[in-house]
């Protein structure tokens, strides 16, 4: 899981997914790599998961403190950053039938600064290196297209499947913009459309977000909505 950016409803959107899957009888890991901006016993996106989700197991593989790329935060805490690979062990070490992977931020933000040899390493170079498809969480707005395309190209690049997009909080009364980006997702992206949820549900109980996920996200995901009820 990634998103056009920062604040598009990742981590709602991966709690949608889990509490889908949860409730389909499967069992369901969700693992944040690196968690930045959160001091060592404060909760972060894995807390906020499991609060939407309900009781689905989780795994943190480092924490830093400065809201930053968790290069940035690494480096600036004097840490060890992480690398792909560690991130790729864990995941397949896991016994679980769903893995959900969620990065920071943006495909492209650096889990490291790399070495004199090897270029600094990203959540991209996990999901080539696991051969695992990725849902890109998108922003509702005017901006969204460019760094949607940019997005899926970066993927295409690198021969790793696009599985879709996902807007990760849709106003109750959009603009032009935020109407018209429903129909030119897929077609900036060249991938379905697979769900639109409502903004305001980071507060949501977990029968009101389930409900929002099965009303919201579409029958890859586990849900039933259409696209075309989209638009």
């Amino acid at each position: 899981m990634t998103g056009t950016g920062t604040d598009v409803g990742k981590t709602v959107v991966v709690a949608a997914i889990a509490a889908l899957a949860r409730a389909a009888g499967e069992r369901v890991t969700v693992v944040k790599p690196a968690q930045t901006g959160v001091a060592p016993g404060e909760d972060g996106d894995l807390a906020a998961v499991v609060r939407l989700a309900g009781p689905v197991d989780t795994l943190e593989l480092a924490r830093f403190p400065d809201p930053l790329a968790p290069a940035t935060a690494a480096r600036r805490a004097g840490a060890t950053p992480l690398t792909a690979a560690e991130v790729v062990a864990a995941v397949r070490a896991l016994d679980t039938d769903l893995a959900i992977v969620e990065g920071a931020g943006g495909l492209l933000v650096r889990l490291n600064d790399g070495t004199d040899t090897h270029p600094p390493q990203t959540l991209a170079d996990v999901a080539a290196a696991l051969d695992a498809p990725v849902v890109v969480v998108a922003s509702a707005g005017l901006g969204v297209l460019n760094t949607a395309a940019l997005t899926a190209e970066a993927l295409a690049r690198r021969g790793i499947p696009l599985a879709g997009t996902v807007v990760g909080a849709y106003p109750a009364q959009p603009d032009l913009a935020e109407r018209t980006n429903l129909d030119d997702l897929p077609v900036v992206t060249g991938a379905p459309l697979l769900g639109v949820l409502p903004g305001g549900l980071g507060t949501a109980s977990p029968a009101a977000l389930l409900d929002a996920a099965r009303c919201g996200l579409g029958p890859v995901l586990g849900g039933r909505w259409s696209p075309d009820r989209a638009s």
